[in-house]
């Protein structure tokens, strides 16, 4: 596994005791469900069926959206990054509640997976209200980096997109100004409401329930990977 630099870009592993119903998903459904970052991903291998493609969701928290898309999406491979047990734990019951077979996670840093994965092989990436580090001793923690979205280019396929929504306003003007500095990238809004409304088919998340009920707006930023020469 590679070692990063700045390697904990995430916060805190670990929240209160999981309760023994959580605890057994984790131990039990957990393994047969984690990638395997020792050797390179073979994506069509991961599920009991041909993916028609294949999205990957950075942080998913307590996997609200990454259920919802799986079970929406049936034919479609999804890859969900997560290390906080306790959201992979809360991921897992919606896993199993829902009899979801198209879906694989990994509890660890997403740069494992990220260097794992074929080059041109994923057709969307999420990266949805993640640790704003707003900090300015902390920002280089920020997930959104020249150096991610370089991992990003090179595992999308040409026009894949990539998703970012975040209520912090500087954290959404940091990825609007890094993204567009990347050759590979290009923003997708023609007018302010292509940033301001969720994407479609938006189901919400906890996280971003708080932070409307606390004023704060959101943004979704869309982003297209630009043909390959």
């Amino acid at each position: 596994m590679t070692k990063h630099p700045h390697k904990t870009l995430h916060g805190r592993r670990r929240g209160k005791a999981l309760r023994a119903y959580h605890q057994r998903l984790v131990d039990e459904l957990l393994p047969r469900l984690k990638l395997d970052v020792a050797k390179p991903i073979e994506p069509q291998a991961l599920f009991p069926f041909k993916p028609d493609e294949l999205w990957l969701e950075i942080g998913f928290g307590g996997g609200e959206h990454l259920a919802f898309r799986a079970e929406e999406n049936p034919k479609t491979g999804f890859i969900g990054c997560e290390p906080f047990v306790n959201g992979v734990a809360k991921c897992l019951a919606e896993i199993e509640a829902r009899g979801l077979e198209n879906l694989r996670l990994y509890d660890d840093d997403a740069r494992d997976v990220l260097d794992r994965l074929p080059e041109n092989s994923i057709s969307r990436i999420y990266l949805l209200y993640p640790d704003p580090w707003p900090k300015k001793k902390h920002k280089k923690r920020r997930f959104v980096s020249p150096e991610n979205l370089t991992r990003f280019a090179r595992v999308l396929k040409d026009g894949g997109r990539f998703y970012f929504a975040s209520d912090i306003p500087d954290y959404a003007r940091w990825t609007l100004e890094r993204t567009l500095r990347h050759a590979d990238f290009e923003w997708l809004a023609e007018g302010p409401q292509d940033w301001r409304q969720p994407y479609e088919g938006w189901p919400g998340t906890r996280y971003e329930e708080k932070a409307l009920k606390a004023g704060r707006t959101p943004a979704y930023l869309t982003f297209r990977r630009r043909k390959r020469d």
